[in-house]
């Protein structure tokens, strides 16, 4: 018998062509892609629950990332000529035309919307052109990893069942960050669940790809590689653990209702504000004389020293020094708790994009790997021969005599 032979290169070269898309041009566009179509998404959301603060961050974020990823993929083609090629055709079976296809108008109308934003002018045209990018939304954050999938890559091509549901997670939790870090406080619920869901789906998808491929999931656990995927999982994790600490906040300092509502503590201080005037009118007409009550909540007898005439207003005048000292206190702690939970809000948002873009790049790295070394390669197809032979019935083995 002869020994298995040592597979390492064909004539000294590579058994794979390796990746020829440049970084960091490519992982930038794969986040700035997922962030783009999130981003729409999140905006069509706030306009259908009638947050005007939340739609804006998104439309403007859309453009903005999309016009990133653009420059992005144009650099890394050489020639901005080479991007309108891709549109001379439209080729259903191909990832990267119909990537183009998606790209292309999702840029227009998402410019449109951003456009419409700033100027106030063609609200309704805006409105359009925000749907429209919103339908492309969806499968912008997606396509890119049917891309990677649909290469010979070992690592990219035997993740094609998990990698999709990576990058849409990764997606929203990038669009649920920049809108929680953003957007008015009052208008953020929609941005937390977003953030929420997709670090769950994220996280969730990452574990399982790189428990189900076994050897070829090698490069996602070590290495360069390795560590970018768990510096982003950390940073995803931490960013959902702050999140739900600024929701458990949130019902106390930043009530999820479009503005202009009042608050239960609100209409509450309304009220008893109200019901003091009330009474103070009422005791007005009775006259002065016994209505200590009236200047006790008044405050008028209690500044004015006049304890020892007016009795019990004396004592009602301390009173109401006291409830107005303990509701400015109240007022300064719920301002100092606004202002940590809003600050615990940004940096979440900032953490969730910083793990996607980790996410991306460790992904892009680990397809590199799994290219340039030849067991990646080698060992699954010899697995595979063998599975199916020992599979087949006796009499289709090839004789070994």
């Amino acid at each position: 018998m002869v020994a298995d032979a040592e597979f390492t290169s064909y004539y000294g070269r590579p058994i794979l062509k390796g990746p020829v898309w440049k970084v960091p041009d490519v992982p930038t566009y794969l986040y700035a892609g997922g962030l783009a179509g999130s981003s729409a998404l999140m905006a069509a959301m706030a306009e259908a629950t009638g947050r005007p603060g939340l739609r804006r961050v998104g439309r403007l974020a859309a453009a903005a990332a999309a016009a990133a990823g653009t420059g992005a993929l144009v650099h890394d083609l050489g020639r901005p000529e080479r991007f309108l090629n891709m549109l001379r055709v439209v080729k259903p079976t191909s990832p990267l035309s119909v990537g183009s296809w998606i790209l292309a108008p999702f840029g227009g109308l998402s410019a449109a919307a951003a456009a419409s934003e700033l100027t106030g002018r063609l609200p309704g045209l805006g409105r359009l052109a925000g749907l429209g990018s919103a339908a492309l939304g969806a499968p912008l954050t997606t396509y890119t990893a049917v891309l990677l999938a649909n290469t010979a890559v070992p690592a990219w091509h035997e993740a094609h069942p998990e990698l999709p549901f990576v990058f849409a997670g990764s997606a929203l939790a990038s669009g649920g960050g920049v809108g929680l870090a953003v957007a008015p406080a009052a208008e953020t619920g929609p941005a937390r669940r977003m953030l929420l869901v997709g670090a769950a789906v994220e996280l969730g998808a990452s574990q399982r790809m790189e428990h189900r491929l076994g050897l070829v999931g090698e490069p996602y656990r070590t290495g360069r590689p390795g560590a970018l995927l768990r510096a982003g999982r950390l940073l995803t994790a931490a960013a959902a653990v702050g999140a739900m600490a600024g929701a458990c906040a949130g019902p106390l300092t930043r009530p999820d209702r479009p503005p202009g509502r009042l608050g239960p503590a609100r209409r509450a201080g309304v009220a008893g504000r109200l019901g003091v005037a009330r009474r103070a009118g009422a005791a007005v007409p009775g006259g002065l004389a016994g209505r200590g009550g009236v200047a006790g909540l008044l405050g008028v007898a209690g500044r004015a020293g006049m304890a020892g005439r007016a009795g019990g207003a004396g004592r009602g005048g301390v009173v109401g020094r006291l409830g107005v000292a303990g509701r400015r206190g109240g007022r300064g702690r719920a301002d100092a708790l606004v202002r940590s939970a809003r600050a615990l809000d940004r940096l979440s948002g900032v953490l969730a994009n910083a793990g996607a873009l980790c996410t991306r790049f460790g992904i892009f790295t680990a397809g590199q790997v799994s290219a340039a070394d030849p067991k990646y390669t080698v060992v699954p197809q010899r697995q595979r021969l063998t599975d199916r032979e020992s599979a087949a019935p006796a009499s289709e083995h090839p004789s070994r005599e």
